[in-house]
């Protein structure tokens, strides 16, 4: 009777651990400003959850907040999160260190594309060229889509071999810091190159003007945020990719088509001071085309990074890097 029991107890406590195991997290991570707006949705509404469970998955998703690019690739590297969104030109250097290994970056799909904008509280300065050498120019991070528009912009301007022209006046600053510089005047800080909703804050103040974006750049559209995770992870949990894709769209159809609803989201995750939901709305029905899966500037910016020594291996195309999207195409 008692091995019996014993047997009971082993076959049910193998029942639950089956049933633990059928239950998985995935974790996301994220970082500040309107452009990581769908991915703030995707938590609220539990958008990931919901498009696991139609695939037949029983996923909770957790989302984790990083300051930059490069910590959100070492928290990937690390598997400390599975996937997460930051600027392509990391995600274009991890793709290309760890090529053909289980770390390979790959790109799920895009979130944002909203033009990046320098700005400059010099009222005299009305090109990037009028910037003095002791004007600093703030961005997030050293390595950030900011550096690297601005590098393009550089090598434009100044021609083959001068992406670093800027280089020696860039400091990295938070958001939050960048704005206080500008409109205090306080610092050398004299531009910033700034990202959505800190663009309509400093250009609302009446302080501050547009110098160039980062359409001059890429000659067009480009994405500035994407997600991605490593090889390893999308091998493993092959039906996460699509999951991603779909949670991202439907957040992107809810800022398009219920851009108030999408501004209460944004201000309940990142209260601002400065801007109420009458204002975010305002924002958001102005950039409704920037939200949305399909990535842009991708082979541009890996063929400025390669010619310049950044990258080792160039994609032919951004099939290399990024997983297919049905019914959408990206360059």
């Amino acid at each position: 009777m008692k091995t019996f029991l014993r047997a009971c107890v082993a076959v049910l406590a193998l029942g639950v651990s089956f049933s633990a195991q059928a239950q998985s997290t995935v974790k996301l991570g994220l970082g500040f400003g309107v452009g990581f707006l769908p991915m703030f949705i995707a938590q609220e509404q539990h958008l990931v959850e919901k498009y696991a469970k139609a695939a037949g998955l029983d996923v909770t998703a957790s989302y984790v907040r990083f300051s930059g690019s490069g910590a959100m690739q070492d928290a990937i590297l690390s598997q400390a999160i599975d996937a997460g969104g930051y600027g392509i030109g990391a995600m274009l250097i991890a793709w290309d260190k760890a090529h053909g290994t289980g770390n390979q970056l790959v790109g799920i799909c895009g979130i944002n594309s909203t033009p990046l904008v320098l700005v400059t509280n010099k009222a005299d300065a009305k090109d990037i060229t009028d910037l003095a050498q002791t004007d600093k120019i703030s961005m997030p991070a050293l390595i950030s889509p900011q550096m690297y528009a601005l590098q393009m912009i550089a090598e434009k301007r100044f021609g083959a071999g001068q992406q670093d022209h800027f280089r020696t006046q860039v400091v990295s600053l938070p958001h939050p810091e960048s704005v206080n510089s500008l409109l205090t005047g306080a610092t050398e800080v004299k531009a910033y190159f700034s990202t959505p909703p800190f663009t309509k804050i400093v250009l609302d103040s009446g302080k501050t003007h547009v110098l160039t974006t980062s359409e001059e750049a890429f000659g067009g559209r480009s994405t500035f945020l994407a997600i991605g995770a490593t090889k390893r992870y999308l091998d493993a949990n092959p039906k996460m990719a699509g999951v991603i894709q779909a949670a991202m769209l439907e957040a992107g159809d809810l800022i398009r088509n219920h851009p108030d609803q999408a501004a209460e989201i944004y201000l309940k995750v990142e209260p601002q001071k400065s801007l109420d939901v009458a204002a975010v709305t305002e924002m958001l029905k102005a950039e409704h085309d920037d939200f949305g899966v399909e990535v842009s500037g991708v082979k541009t910016l890996a063929d400025f990074m390669g010619r310049v020594g950044q990258l080792k291996r160039i994609p032919a195309s951004v099939d290399d890097v990024f997983l297919p999207i049905a019914g959408v195409k990206s360059n």
